[in-house]
């Protein structure tokens, strides 16, 4: 079973502590429990009742006996989107998770196929399950002793694979995106469990000023509609998103050209665009999707809003005049599907769920980093919603932005002022390993900013540097250019792409940890222009030695 392969690899690769047990079993779900449930019990009894066929030939009594044991599929089927995510982001941001999958994937076992296909398999298995007992029922012979326990088996498995081939439309979906993003260039973040594909194709755009017909690309998602150009491409269709048009307020004129025949008008807050199908029919078709998806989306934030409204006239809503004065009754996770506030949707990985202490609403990451004191909570500091906090502080949103804390530091501001800017791998204590644009500032030279990309408008991390202890020792072959800061319990591991990259960094952060970087204005890296004294960097003679840990 190929996925036990790379189950059990990966589970071998977490105990050595290149990232944790935890997620590859999150990955994985029960496939152990699943894989244990087939070898010693499904399997022997399907093969002993073969062998006893002539003289019992019956399955039914089996498959009902043992049915009720499929539902472990529906926790595997349960959890399956968000292992799809784990993998895709532990895929590229650990290299050696990286290295192990892709290991593994070149074996004859795995038949070249990825472990997304492979995990899909147990997926697959139940409605393969249902196909071949439907099968079974229709060439049983009429009175046939085994229909009735067929029968009832069927009803069972029919119910678990309902929700597989949930499952499986959802891994299609996905893999079409996916397919989408690399006709893409890789350039749209489109990739995310909650865009589904609803049609795309050729159409023709007239040009306003001379009404020349341009030839475009259509993609329509649930949520918005991509309206591309045609690029040069040896292997297959490669396309430059030229306009991305949201569905929410988006409108759909039919229109009418004496010289060009079959026009139609989509207008969206962020484009205007005259469209040429190639048919009537083509244009009919075209119009109706686009007529549905629109209504479709607002059929489902109407369902959102009323959601919210009723469960505030059953569960009565904390007033205004009351906030952070009374404990306010908390929106339960699952009643939502994205942020209260900016109506983001939430998924496994990149944008939890989060509360407000003061309303009670779910609200993302970005809604919550906010803290005001609450006064049914003794006064304790508290994480709030933003307009929450402007209620309770008094802050207008002018006032708010001169409130921005150190994380709130655009990535692009500091990158281009910077002493030192590159991508490092990144390892807290024993958490695993990930890329992150780290950056020491010009005017904030004793500090680390780490971002998750260089274009980050917010920092996910800071580290002042005074004081840090810095470790220069070799621990791992996968990583070789690799250093640590300690300070008291706090462990921070780097690991550089090239030992020069590395031994610059080292550079500079030797001075920072001791109070003595000092910057000009026409400050440069080049080794000709920065002057450190020797006996703050680790010699070149030392190099065979264990160099560095030195505490300054």
């Amino acid at each position: 079973m190929p996925v036990r392969v790379f189950y059990c690899k990966l589970l071998e690769e977490a105990n050595r502590g290149s990232f944790p047990a935890e997620m590859v079993n999150k990955i994985f779900s029960n496939i152990s429990s699943i894989n244990a449930f087939h070898s010693k019990f499904l399997l022997p009894e399907l093969e002993k009742r073969m062998q006893e066929w002539e003289t019992t030939p019956r399955i039914g009594d089996i498959l009902q006996k043992l049915a009720p044991f499929l539902k472990m599929y529906g926790e595997y089927v349960k959890g399956f989107d968000n292992a799809m995510e784990l993998v895709k982001n532990m895929t590229e941001r650990i290299p050696q998770f990286k290295s192990i999958i892709e290991e593994i994937q070149k074996q004859k076992i795995c038949g070249s196929l990825t472990l997304q296909h492979h995990m899909l398999e147990p997926v697959q298995r139940i409605p393969r399950y249902e196909m071949l007992l439907k099968d079974y029922l229709r060439k049983l012979p009429p009175g046939s002793p085994d229909w009735n326990d067929a029968k009832k088996s069927l009803e069972i498995i029919s119910t678990a694979a309902s929700h597989s081939n949930s499952a499986i439309r959802k891994m299609e979906n996905l893999k079409k995106l996916l397919e989408i993003y690399e006709m893409l260039g890789e350039e749209e973040d489109i990739v995310n469990p909650s865009n589904e594909l609803i049609k795309e194709g050729q159409i023709l755009k007239l040009a306003a000023r001379n009404t020349s017909a341009q030839e475009r690309y259509l993609f329509l998602f649930n949520n918005m509609l991509l309206y591309c150009v045609p690029r040069f491409s040896l292997v297959g269709s490669k396309f430059t998103v030229r306009t991305r048009v949201g569905i929410d307020g988006m409108k759909i004129v039919e229109t009418h050209n004496e010289e060009y025949p079959h026009t139609f008008q989509v207008s969206g807050k962020e484009r205007t665009l005259e469209l040429q199908a190639s048919s009537e029919q083509d244009k009919e078709e075209w119009i109706k999707a686009l007529q549905e998806t629109i209504d479709a989306f607002h059929q489902r934030h109407e369902t959102f809003r009323n959601a919210i409204a009723k469960d505030n006239d059953i569960h009565s809503e904390v007033s205004t005049a009351e906030l952070g004065k009374r404990a306010p009754r908390w929106i339960r996770d699952n009643e939502v599907t994205m942020c209260m506030k900016c109506k983001e949707p939430f998924n496994a990985l990149t944008r939890r769920r989060h509360h407000c202490r003061a309303c009670g609403h779910v609200v993302c990451w970005k809604c919550s980093d906010y803290k005001a004191q609450l006064e049914y909570d003794g006064g304790k500091l508290s994480k709030v919603c933003k307009d929450c906090y402007q209620i309770i502080s008094g802050f207008t949103d002018s006032e708010e932005k001169k409130r921005k804390g150190i994380l709130e530091i655009e990535s692009a501001e500091v990158s281009g002022n910077s002493v030192v800017c590159s991508f490092l791998q990144y390892m807290e204590k024993s958490k695993p390993w990930q890329k992150a644009w780290c950056v020491i500032p010009k005017q904030d030279p004793l500090v680390l900013y780490m971002y998750g990309a260089p274009q980050d408008v917010r920092a996910q991390a800071t580290i002042p540097l005074l004081g840090y202890i810095v470790d220069d020792m070799l621990r791992s072959a996968d990583l070789p250019h690799s250093f640590k800061l300690t300070q008291s319990k706090s462990v921070h591991s780097f690991a550089a792409d090239s030992e020069e990259l590395k031994q610059k960094w080292l550079k500079i952060i030797l001075l920072a940890v001791t109070e003595i970087l000092v910057l000009e204005e026409n400050f440069c890296l080049s080794s000709h222009h920065l002057h450190i004294p020797h006996v703050l960097l680790p010699s070149t003679k030392r190099s065979n030695e264990a160099a560095l840990p030195v505490s300054y």
